[in-house]
Order: C-alpha cells, then sequence, then structure tokens
C-alpha cells in the first residue's frame, strides 16, 4: 500500500478546479500526462492520482529521467541483470518525470509499452505483459518546442489518455497567503518554537508581486529561509517577521542590480490571511484581512450569482459567462459552498 500523498494547500478557483479534475479522472484506468511548470508539484499530483484510484493498495513508483542518464533510464525501467520498475510496478501506478530529457526514440519506446501493455527486457529475452497505470510528466515549454513534429503529436496521443495541467502560481495568487501558512507552520514546527508568527502587512504587496518563477517550490523555499533566520535572531519568534530573503544569494552577488530589480523591493512577506482561516498576526491585521476577505467572499458570490442567472443555472454557460473553464467554475462553487 503507497503512502498518502502530501497535503495539497490552496485557496483559488484553480487550485479548487485542479482538485475535482484529479478526484475525477484518478478512477479512469488510462495514462495521464501531467503538464506543469517547474515547481508546482507534478509529483504531488501523481500521487494523488495513485491515491485516488482503484489501485490505492497496489505500489506506487516514480522515476525523475531528469536525475539519470538516457541509458540509466532504460536499465531502471526495463531492468539490467535485475526487475526494473516495469516488473516491480505491475498492478501499481509508475510516475515518469520530467520526459522531456529523454531522446526520441525513448519516448518511442515508452509510447509502446503504455499503448500495447507489454515491454521487451534489456535482456532480450521474451516480451513481458505488463498491468501498469502511467502517469507522465512534463513542462509545458516542451510541449510547445515539438508540437509541429507530426511524430511528436503521435507521442502525445499514445502516452495521454487524459491530461492534468496544473496552472502556475503567478496565475492562481489567491494560493500565496494559505501555503505561506503552511510552509511556515511546518518550519516553526522543526524549529521547536511555539508558533509561526507571521509577518509584516508591507511584505505581503511584495510577495504578491512577485512572479514566482519557482512556483510552490521557491515560496517554500523562501518562507523556511525566512523564517529559519528570524528563529536564529530571536528564538522567541515573538513578532512578526520582517525580512524575507528571496534569494539567499543577494549579498554574494550585490553588484548585479539588474537581477534584484526583478525582485520585489520589500524582502519581506505578510502572513496575513486573505482566506477565512484565523490570522496569526497582530489583532488590527486581523481585523483587516477578515473585513478584505469578507469582501472578497461577497463579490465572487455576486459574480457567481449573476452568471448562473443570466444564464438560466447553466453551469457551462456560466463559466464561459465568467470567462472561466468548467473546471474553474465548479472550483468556485466548491469554494463557496455551492457545488451540488
Amino acid at each position: 500500500m503507497a503512502a498518502i500523498p502530501p497535503q495539497l494547500v490552496g485557496e483559488s478557483p484553480e487550485f479548487h478546479a485542479l482538485l475535482d479534475w484529479v478526484s475525477d479522472i484518478a478512477s479512469l484506468n488510462v495514462p495521464v500526462l501531467v503538464l506543469g511548470e517547474v515547481g508546482v508539484g507534478k509529483e504531488m499530483v501523481a500521487s494523488r492520482l495513485h491515491f485516488l484510484s482503484q489501485r490505492w493498495e497496489q505500489g506506487y513508483y516514480s522515476i525523475n529521467c531528469a536525475a539519470y542518464a538516457p541509458d540509466v533510464v532504460d536499465a531502471l525501467l526495463y531492468g539490467d541483470g535485475r526487475d526494473g520498475l516495469l516488473v516491480q510496478a505491475e498492478g501499481g501506478t509508475l510516475f515518469i518525470d520530467n520526459i522531456e530529457t529523454l531522446p526520441f526514440y525513448q519516448l518511442e519506446r515508452l509510447a509502446q509499452v503504455i499503448e500495447y501493455g507489454e515491454f521487451d527486457p534489456v535482456d532480450g529475452s521474451s516480451p513481458e505483459a505488463i498491468d501498469i497505470r502511467f502517469v507522465l510528466s512534463t513542462n509545458p515549454e516542451f510541449i510547445s518546442r515539438m508540437k509541429d513534429r507530426a511524430e511528436f503529436s503521435q507521442f502525445l496521443s499514445r502516452i495521454s489518455g487524459d491530461l492534468v495541467h496544473i496552472e502556475p502560481l503567478r496565475d492562481r495568487k489567491a494560493d500565496i497567503a494559505p501555503l505561506m501558512l503552511h510552509f511556515g507552520r511546518k518550519m516553526v514546527s522543526q524549529l521547536g518554537a511555539a508558533q509561526f508568527p507571521g509577518v509584516t502587512p508591507e511584505a505581503f504587496e511584495a510577495l504578491m508581486a512577485y512572479d514566482w518563477p519557482g512556483n510552490v517550490r521557491e515560496l517554500k523555499n523562501v518562507i523556511e529561509r525566512s523564517t529559519a533566520r528570524a528563529f536564529l535572531a530571536d528564538s522567541t519568534l515573538s513578532a512578526p517577521i520582517a525580512d524575507m530573503v528571496f534569494s539567499p544569494f543577494a549579498r554574494a552577488f550585490r553588484e548585479i542590480t539588474p537581477e534584484q530589480t526583478k525582485q520585489p523591493s520589500v524582502q519581506t512577506v505578510v502572513s496575513t490571511e486573505i482566506s477565512a482561516q484565523a490570522s496569526e498576526v497582530t489583532a488590527t491585521q486581523t481585523a483587516q484581512s477578515t473585513h478584505l476577505t469578507e469582501r472578497v467572499t461577497v463579490f465572487e458570490r455576486g459574480l457567481i450569482d449573476e452568471a448562473m442567472q443570466v444564464s438560466d443555472h447553466h453551469q457551462g454557460k456560466a463559466a464561459e459567462h465568467l470567462g472561466l473553464s468548467y473546471h474553474q467554475f465548479r472550483g468556485m462553487l466548491r469554494k463557496h459552498g455551492l457545488k451540488k
């Protein structure tokens, strides 16, 4: 039985739409392609697909193709004097991450395995039949770069019974606050501190203005690094964290000012809740955050009601009215407790 996957955290409509879609297709016994930029959490989505599937009691295996030379990937998958992952994962799920690092001949071989459910071992012995749920991942740049190649289009149709697209963090900034609190709380627990004190209000604007090229992984690193530094300066963590360093190399490369101008001018973040969660900052900040949350909630609910009225309560048309995909709109309904 595979371990329960790590917790997925977020509050944006895009995040709830993602959870809904993953839940919907998890039970389908088809290969899935997970598409997303670096650091968005493709491996967490893959493990969730397994845990919610009928294979959840079987093994979950993964391989990061970017971590090995192509010939090593071959040996790990197909076996080289021992059982490869295609044998070990029998009955379960195999997640193959960063397929863009493989040469095309290996992708073709992999597509054949997925399509026909059998593979030729490295030692040249007879083909072996397999029963595996394949989940593959790559980034949008790879798809864009290869889309004009006819053979690549055929490859995609063979490996992806369906698609999960994870939006970058810059396009779902409503997830930043809950993610920040999640990572901050975990970090103070590791440090042995009493609680995560939050951070200063000015910093939240900087956090929201940042594009997060490294997505959730980068946010996690920033929160953990800054919390640890604040703890070293004051182990009681009695005051909101004021300094949040977006790059640990800022001092080492201080002369590279053009790069620094791309980052927020204030190297801090705020932990003020923009959700219904309780704020962990001062009482004044809590009141301000709650007031903002209520206003945003009322505004979003009004837009939903308006869209449903003009579309005669047809969810697909309501989604189009708001310029959202159907699954994004379903995510908003779920967020506001309106999903049936």
